[in-house]
């Protein structure tokens, strides 16, 4: 492929600051779940290494699960469908749950997980991302613990990806198409 053909990167967000945004996020979480024990449950795939991080910066007991939700593909747009690709392996029943994301863009992946953990009978359910983009809302959703507020621009790296590419940059960065 030529150099022409390949996508720019412009850093949005370099990695010392998001580190220091999720240790303060981290004491938040500490303080507001004191002397409890939540279950962070991390959507795979793109926020995993966010919450690696953010575990570590809680300093109380926390259990961690999985859940695989779709709504992308290899796409820069949401298809506007969640399609639940794993579920988690135990119950919610009286927990209180961090739902742990990436970013909260159109605001239906995050809906469909609220509305799911509620019906699961958790005790109390909040989110955590490193990314908001309020302006691409098609559901209002509360985020407890938001990272950064970003602009309305396709963004990879730290955990973000397109066509699973760019998961491990270290950094967040606007994808800018091919010219």
């Amino acid at each position: 492929m030529s150099e022409f053909c390949q996508p720019q990167l412009t850093t949005l967000l370099e990695a010392e600051r998001i580190q220091a945004r999720i240790r303060e996020l981290g004491a938040s979480i500490a303080r507001d779940y004191a002397g409890r024990s939540p279950l962070l449950v991390v959507v795979l795939k793109g926020a995993v290494p966010f919450s690696a991080d953010l575990i570590r910066a809680i300093d109380l007991p926390v259990t961690l699960d999985f859940i695989a939700v779709s709504s992308y593909g290899a796409s820069t747009k949401s298809s506007g469908e969640v399609r639940l690709l794993k579920d988690l392996d135990a119950s919610l029943k009286g927990k209180d749950v961090i739902i742990v994301e990436d970013i909260v863009d159109t605001g239906l992946t995050l809906s469909y997980l609220l509305d799911m953990f509620r019906r699961r009978d958790a005790a109390s359910v909040r989110v955590a991302a490193l990314l908001d983009k309020p302006e691409r809302r098609q559901r209002e959703v509360e985020v407890a613990y938001a990272g950064f507020t970003i602009p309305n621009e396709f963004v990879v790296g730290f955990g973000l990806d397109y066509a699973e590419r760019y998961r491990n940059l270290p950094y967040v960065a606007i994808l800018n198409p091919a010219l």
